[in-house]
C-alpha cells in the first residue's frame, strides 16, 4: 500500500521548527489526552515488547493511561518489575501491567513467551513491536545476523504466534493493530536479500540495522495487505532521533558522522516521551481506526525523503513501499522462523 499523495499530520505545526528536547512536540502522555483516551480503554488488551529502557518504557506509560490491561516484555525480571512500580504510581490510567520474559534474539524465548501471554490472557487488541538493537557486529543464538534476528525475526514470530488472538480480538469499533517501531535508519539499506547474515561480505553495522528498520516496514505493510479485510492492520514508524536510546544508543563519533555530524541532528533531538509519542499514536489514535500499512513519523504520515534531507529526517526512502521486496520477505520470514507460509 503507498502512502497518500497528501499525508495526514494532526501536529505538523509543532514539528516545524523542532527547538530539542521539550519542546513543543507533543509527548506520549499528551496525545492520550488530546484524543480523550485517559481511561477510555478499559476493555482493550495491550503488549509493548522491550520496557526496560528509553521509548518502551515511555510508549507503556502512554498506553497504561488509556486504561487498557497492559503487558510488558523485558529480559531482567528485576528491572521490568521496577518499570511496572513506577508507571502504576505516576499513570493516570487504572489498568493492570504485567510482565513476560522475551529475549527476541532467541527464537525459543519468543516462543515461550508468547505460549506465556496466551495461557494468561484470551484477548490482545495492540501489539507494539518496540524492543529492538542497534549497531553490533554478533549472532543470534539462531544463526541470525543480530539485528535482523531480533528487529526483525523475533518480532516476526511473536506476532505469527498472536496473530489468531489478535484476529479474534477484532471488532468494527476498535480494530486490532501491530505497530512497529522502524527507523528512519532504513533508508541506508534495503533488505539484503543476497546475503542477508553477512556471509558473503564483510559485517556492516549500517547495513545490518538499516536493512532491519527497513524489514519493520516491510512487515507491517504486508500485515495490512493480508489481514486489513479481517479488521487486522499493520503501522511502521520513526519515533525521532533520540541520542540516548535504540540506534544512536551505541554511535560513535564516526556513526554520527556518517549521518550528517551530531550537531547537525541536536535540534531535530526528541526526549524519550516525545519520541514515544508517534508509537501511542499508531496504537490507539481515532483517526487511524481501520488504516494502516502506512510508515509514521512525527506523529503523522511521512512523505517521501527530501532530496538531501539528513538520514535522520522523518521522510521515508525510496524502497520503503514495494510489495514484490515486501511479500519476498514475508515467505522466506516464514521458514526462517520455520512456521508453514501463510499467504
Amino acid at each position: 500500500m503507498e502512502a497518500r499523495a497528501t499525508p495526514y499530520q494532526p501536529y505538523a505545526k509543532q514539528h516545524e521548527q523542532p527547538q530539542g528536547p521539550g519542546d513543543a512536540r507533543p509527548t506520549a502522555l499528551q496525545i492520550i489526552e488530546d484524543d480523550g483516551l485517559v481511561g477510555k480503554l478499559s476493555d482493550k488488551v495491550m503488549i509493548v515488547t522491550g520496557c526496560t529502557s528509553g521509548l518502551g518504557i515511555e510508549t507503556a506509560r502512554g498506553l497504561h493511561a488509556t486504561g487498557a490491561k497492559l503487558f510488558i516484555t523485558v529480559r531482567n525480571q528485576e528491572k521490568g518489575e521496577a518499570v511496572i512500580q513506577d508507571i502504576l504510581k505516576t499513570s493516570p490510567g487504572k489498568g493492570s501491567m504485567e510482565l513476560i520474559l522475551m529475549d527476541l534474539s532467541n527464537l525459543a524465548s519468543v516462543r515461550s513467551a508468547a505460549a506465556a501471554f496466551l495461557s494468561r490472557s484470551d484477548k490482545l487488541n495492540v501489539l507494539v513491536n518496540n524492543a529492538g538493537v542497534g549497531l553490533m557486529d554478533t549472532m543470534t543464538a539462531d544463526g541470525f545476523e543480530m539485528a535482523m534476528g531480533t528487529n526483525h525475526f523475533g518480532h516476526f514470530l511473536f506476532f505469527q504466534l498472536l496473530k489468531p488472538m489478535m484476529l479474534q480480538s477484532s471488532t468494527p469499533a476498535f480494530q486490532s493493530r501491530v505497530v512497529n517501531v522502524s527507523s528512519s535508519g532504513h533508508r541506508i539499506s534495503p533488505i539484503r536479500f543476497h546475503d542477508m547474515d553477512f556471509t558473503k561480505e564483510d559485517h556492516n553495522k549500517w547495513a545490518a540495522y538499516g536493512q532491519s528498520k527497513t524489514a519493520n516496514i516491510y512487515m507491517a505493510n504486508s500485515i495490512e495487505r493480508h489481514y486489513a479485510a479481517q479488521g487486522l492492520h499493520g503501522f511502521s514508524l520513526h519515533p525521532g532521533t533520540i541520542f540516548e536510546t535504540g540506534g544512536l544508543r551505541h554511535a560513535t563519533e564516526e556513526d554520527y558522522a556518517a549521518l550528517g555530524g551530531a550537531e547537525a541532528l541536536r535540534s531535530a533531538e526528541k526526549s524519550v516521551a516525545q519520541g514515544a509519542a508517534t508509537s501511542v499514536w499508531a496504537a490507539v489514535a481515532t483517526q487511524l481506526e481501520s488504516r494502516g500499512g502506512v510508515y509514521l513519523s512525527d506523529v503523522g504520515e511521512a512523505r517521501p525523503a527530501a532530496e538531501g534531507e539528513l538520514v535522520g529526517g522523518p521522510g521515508y526512502g525510496p524502497h520503503a513501499y514495494d510489495e514484490e521486496a515486501e511479500e519476498k520477505l514475508w515467505a522466506l520470514s516464514y521458514r526462517a522462523v520455520s512456521l508453514p507460509v501463510e499467504w
